[in-house]
């Protein structure tokens, strides 16, 4: 397999024989290193030893949406539901911004109580108190005018997992009223606008396939995304999938590992976080992450009374630290790994660019 990675290092594509080949081999030790190595050498060639630490908001659990996979589905009656009000939102960012961040991620579900006006009012908000800060919002499926206005109100970056490129496999993940077609024009018109834009999927999702996996690494290719985000699926006990052993708890690390160093090798010079959901998985798992070609890490600023309500997934963890805590924490961890926490916006290299969309 090493020929293929060479061949994917020095393309950043293969022929999709190829490229499902690669997603499917039971790597050896040995090639699984190689892999991971060059994703490390892609990544510290374009940002060096620097991991980026993103200050993470949760703001509602709210969600309208009832995707069979998530922990705060429309359906799930056992969910504690809450609401940070803006100035909640805006202490958070306080404390962030004394601890050194200087990038807010607001995220949350699509809680159509955070109506269009009030949500540009609380982006506008932040950026007059923060200027020198970046913004990114993770809040779902708008209109493109919506996003306009957000766009127009100071925020800086959005992030749409797209979940999976493939439409049968979305249709077995999503209720009938989700369309995939809908969720990537969203992301189209997300870069049109000028946004920093991440999209990304789970790893090991039900029902996923590696020709689903080749339709996510294409899609992404051609889109050419500045932030992807590629985390392993963890079922919820409130969900339809909350029996869900696709695969193991073993073979979704590996799995996700294997595709953060791939998106690395395409897109080598793209915001690729090392996940919650992956340290949840393995005590070592942002490390590993990292380790595979990640090169964000996002600690919890959302007040500790509300963390173990953000419940996408079951045993989600840093729910109990305080943001400083949590900034310590991650520091130490990366350290450990052989890496630097920056604190800084961070942005893309292209960020005052809109690049082409390859073909």
């Amino acid at each position: 397999m090493k020929k293929f990675i060479d061949k994917l290092e020095n393309e950043r594509a293969l022929p999709r024989d190829e490229l499902v080949s690669l997603i499917t081999a039971e790597l050896p030790d040995e090639d699984l290193s190689y892999l991971f190595a060059r994703a490390d050498y892609v990544r510290k060639r374009v940002f060096g030893a620097g991991v980026y630490m993103r200050g993470l908001i949760e703001f509602t659990n709210y969600c309208k949406n009832d995707c069979l996979y998530c922990g705060i589905r429309r359906s799930n009656a056992a969910a504690a539901r809450y609401r940070l009000t803006k100035d909640e939102i805006l202490a958070c960012c306080e404390d962030g911004f004394r601890l050194g961040f200087r990038t807010f991620v607001l995220q949350g579900g699509e809680d159509p109580f955070f109506n269009d006006d009030l949500t540009a009012d609380i982006i506008a908000a932040i950026k007059k108190a923060f200027p020198d800060c970046a913004l990114t919002l993770s809040i779902g499926e708008k209109n493109r005018e919506t996003y306009a206005a957000f766009r127009k109100a100071g925020a800086d970056r959005y992030l749409l997992r797209h979940e999976t490129a493939n439409d049968e496999h979305y249709a077995k993940l999503h209720p009938e009223s989700m369309r995939l077609s809908e969720r990537k024009q969203c992301l189209y018109d997300l870069k049109e606008l000028g946004f920093q834009t991440g999209c990304g999927f789970m790893a090991g999702s039900p029902f996923q396939t590696p020709d689903c996996i080749a339709d996510d690494l294409e899609f992404i290719r051609r889109l050419r995304p500045h932030m992807v985000g590629i985390g392993p699926f963890i079922p919820h006990s409130e969900t339809p999938f909350a029996r869900d052993k696709t695969y193991s708890n073993r073979e979704k690390l590996t799995l996700t590992l294997k595709l953060i160093a791939i998106t690395r090798l395409i897109l080598p010079d793209a915001l690729l976080p090392s996940t919650t959901a992956l340290g949840t998985l393995d005590g070592k798992g942002r490390e590993l992450g990292v380790k595979a070609g990640a090169n964000v890490v996002m600690p919890n600023l959302s007040p500790v009374s509300v963390r173990k309500k953000y419940a996408l997934y079951d045993n989600k963890i840093c729910t109990g630290e305080e943001a400083a805590e949590c900034v310590g924490c991650m520091s130490n961890r990366m350290k450990s790994a052989g890496y630097e926490t920056t604190i800084s916006r961070g942005d893309h290299p292209d960020a005052l660019k809109t690049p082409a969309m390859m073909t």
